[in-house]
């Protein structure tokens, strides 16, 4: 059945994916090209814009006033951080405090309270977010002590 989908070269690449990484490992590298391809809104009064969530590093608010930061823009809505994380979730975005939401996939560092993400931005982490945050950063559900 495979031999009708995939040439021979395909075969011999994705038997030896399968072989390193397992069935696992290729639910996990099509979920992530999956949300990698998504893309998220950014409505205002007069605007809408575009942008692929893997795009997004973080989001900030202040008085409903939401700023969306990404690898080239800052794009602005108004909202809540609630309902932005009900869509963001499924995306690996987190808290990490009161009024910021992280792609866990943008975090480079851990340290202390603060998380430092790739393009080398700095963001504080509240001691309520640390917990779930470490988790979901090193993929277990062990308790790391910085």
């Amino acid at each position: 059945m495979l031999d009708v989908l995939f040439n021979k070269k395909q075969l011999f690449f994705l038997n030896k994916f399968l072989k390193q990484y397992g069935v696992m490992g290729l639910e996990k590298a099509l979920r992530l090209y999956s949300d990698m391809n998504q893309e998220y809104l950014c409505k205002t009064k007069s605007s809408v814009s575009k942008v692929k969530i893997g795009d997004i590093y973080f989001l900030k608010i202040q008085k409903h006033n939401i700023s969306v930061h990404t690898e080239h823009d800052i794009l602005f809505k108004y909202g809540t951080l609630a309902n932005e994380l009900k869509v963001l979730s499924m995306y690996g975005f987190m808290k990490c405090n009161q009024s910021c939401l992280v792609s866990l996939d943008k975090i480079k560092t851990i340290r202390r309270n603060e998380v430092i993400l790739i393009n080398n931005i700095r963001l504080h982490m509240s001691r309520s977010c640390t917990a779930k945050i470490l988790t979901a950063f090193t993929g277990n559900n062990s308790v790391v002590n910085i």
